[in-house]
């Protein structure tokens, strides 16, 4: 296997993947900008370091130019793939990331050219935003060719990691109220549009939410219109159609400040017993102009440990293809690579 760079392997998912690599008897040199966080890790797992900084652009391009690929896991990606990408670019490297930022899968589509030119692949969004949901928009669009259509919902169950938190306090100026329409991203209605979605394991109330499959799904497919749900008991959905006034107030810097303060010293991640109890839930449907419909439903291990897992897949089927420009999961190794990860169920017909 070729030599890659784990980037913002001291942070929680980073972590777990530098982790389960080692595991799987894989060997990332480990990266980050804090030797205080890297060098213990890399110590403990018995790994190469090298620290780098994203605004250090001469030093980034120098160190990824040596690797075949870089796993870039330190968010919110919104402000660090930038650097990075240009620099897999330059340095004709391999990018994978675990991003689930609609900004971010749309800066990485817009460099296809330059891939096909470097002759390297740009793959973001190898976690579980959106390797599952990629794989069951592919699914569900193979069933139903001709769909215009598509709706995905989803239900995960544990917390949330200090790196996903402030993806959502950085991303608030987005909203909750984003979909595809006609092959464009729109904003949707300011009240809360709630669904109620039978999932796998059961009945659950919806809400929509600016997921990657907006952009990711539509690169798989070209299904023009399509809705991303994310599933949230009806009181939660109620209070934040009365109290959506708070969220918006981060968006005044001092206040965001704030919010990512108590993040740095409050959020933790899900522990060790949610990683290996927790399960996740996708449910799919195309629909075409006829109303014609195909569905199918997911179950999956914990999202994180998906993440860590399905992201250590790809880097492991990148570094042994020959792909050349920007690729979704689904896009590039079909539906049934959720199906190649320990605990990924798929169903036709809805099993309750």
């Amino acid at each position: 296997m070729g030599k890659w760079l784990l980037y913002g392997a001291n942070g929680y998912t980073g972590t777990l993947m530098a982790e389960y690599a080692v595991e799987k008897g894989l060997k990332p040199v480990l990266s980050g900008r804090s030797e205080a966080k890297i060098r213990p890790l890399a110590e403990r797992l018995e790994l190469d370091w090298v620290i780098i900084d994203l605004q250090d652009k001469q030093k980034l391009t120098t160190v990824v130019s040596e690797f075949d690929l870089v796993m870039h896991a330190a968010g919110p990606f919104v402000k660090t793939a930038h650097p990075m990408i240009k620099a897999c670019i330059v340095g004709n490297t391999h990018y994978l990331d675990i991003t689930g930022e609609i900004d971010v899968f749309e800066y990485a589509f817009s460099h296809f050219q330059d891939a096909v030119r470097a002759e390297i692949a740009i793959m973001p969004g190898v976690g579980f935003d959106v390797i599952p949901t990629d794989c069951m928009a592919a699914y569900v669009s193979n069933k139903l060719p001709d769909a215009t259509h598509l709706e995905i919902a989803f239900n995960t169950m544990g917390g949330m990691s200090p790196g996903t938190s402030k993806t959502m306090i950085e991303s608030i100026d987005m909203g909750n109220g984003l979909a595809r329409r006609n092959g464009v991203l729109q904003t949707l209605p300011t009240r809360i549009q709630s669904k109620t979605v039978q999932f796998s394991h059961k009945k659950m109330s919806t809400m929509p939410i600016p997921w990657g499959d907006l952009v990711t799904a539509f690169h798989t497919t070209g299904i023009p219109n399509i809705t991303t749900y994310f599933a949230m008991p009806e009181s939660q959905i109620k209070q934040m159609e009365r109290f959506g006034w708070m969220m918006s107030a981060l968006k005044f810097p001092p206040l965001k400040r704030l919010a990512l303060n108590y993040v740095d010293k409050n959020i933790t991640g899900p522990d060790f017993e949610s990683r290996e109890n927790g399960r996740a839930y996708v449910y799919a449907q195309a629909k075409n102009k006829k109303g014609e419909t195909a569905e199918a439903w997911l179950e999956t291990m914990e999202a994180y440990k998906l993440t860590a897992l399905g992201g250590l897949r790809c880097v492991e089927r990148v570094i042994a293809s020959d792909l050349k420009g920007v690729y979704t999961p689904a896009g590039a190794f079909g539906p049934d690579l959720v199906m190649e990860l320990p605990g990924s169920t798929r169903y036709d017909e809805c099993p309750v």
